[in-house]
């Protein structure tokens, strides 16, 4: 039976990851950071909860230890990490810091410390939930562009830094998903742009059920194949189709056009 250990399992893409990965014969070690409340996942067989904080670097150790002394991990889902909107000039920065410690420090750390134990057993899987966002920008979203960006290349990087021990690493990007997404989003207010933002963030589509989204996962931990970037959700593939078909720089243009639009009216 192999083993899968996942981050930010409390809710959304985490939660039904962890419940689909369970109900194909995984052990799911599902971690969160106060699994003391969670009511669902402790009802399951072969579901063990252990807490994780992800900015919290001594217990990514002392979790990873626990996790390992269970038995044989096989694969790693970096799934925990949360949005923060608003202009650049908005933000503080223990509000930038937080960012990035937990959407791309947290899972560098949590991927640091299973490394040594895949490239010992000569194989293991990381699979790191990215966002459409680290493969296209939108204005307001750029520090978690930032992070988002930033892992779609550590992870590309690490692809092929890993091989000779096969140990793979892929990314998943979601698009909009129907969770607590904005309820746990932080949002700086800046009244030169409050009006944009608030109509951005109004405009933003979550279609996509979290249980799709798990589904895409699930077919990147057992496909098998040498491939780097899954792309989840009908928008996600639209929205990146279409920068590969007109460019870069023209969909940047486009996206321009848009937002001065709805910047002035």
């Amino acid at each position: 039976m192999k083993t899968v250990f996942i981050t930010g399992a409390s809710s959304g893409i985490g939660k039904a990851a962890a419940l689909l990965f369970q109900s194909k014969g995984w052990n799911v070690i599902a971690t969160m950071r106060n699994p003391d409340k969670e009511t669902e996942l402790t009802l399951l067989e072969n579901v063990t909860l252990l807490p994780l904080e992800v900015t919290d670097v001594e217990q990514i150790q002392s979790t990873t230890e626990k996790a390992l002394s269970l038995g044989n991990i096989d694969v790693v889902l970096n799934n925990a990490g949360y949005a923060l909107f608003g202009a650049m000039e908005a933000f503080s920065h223990e509000q930038i810091e937080r960012q990035i410690n937990t959407n791309l420090l947290g899972t560098m750390y949590v991927t640091q410390a299973f490394i040594r134990h895949f490239r010992e057993k000569k194989g293991g899987l990381f699979i790191n939930v990215t966002s459409i966002a680290g493969l296209l920008a939108h204005p307001f979203s750029n520090v978690y562009h930032a992070t988002k960006w930033a892992l779609e290349g550590w992870s590309e990087s690490l692809s092929i830094e890993l091989a000779p021990f096969n140990i793979g690493v892929k990314t998943v990007s979601p698009s909009g998903t129907k969770s607590n997404f904005f309820n746990v989003a932080e949002v700086a207010s800046l009244p030169a742009y409050d009006h944009a933002i608030d109509k951005m963030l109004s405009g933003f589509n979550l279609n996509t059920e979290p249980e799709q989204i798990a589904e895409v996962i699930y077919e990147a931990a057992t496909d098998n194949k040498d491939q780097l970037r899954y792309l989840a959700g009908s928008n996600a593939k639209k929205a990146y189709g279409r920068r590969l078909e007109i460019g870069a720089e023209e969909f940047r243009k486009e996206n321009k056009k848009f937002f001065l639009q709805l910047f002035n009216s």
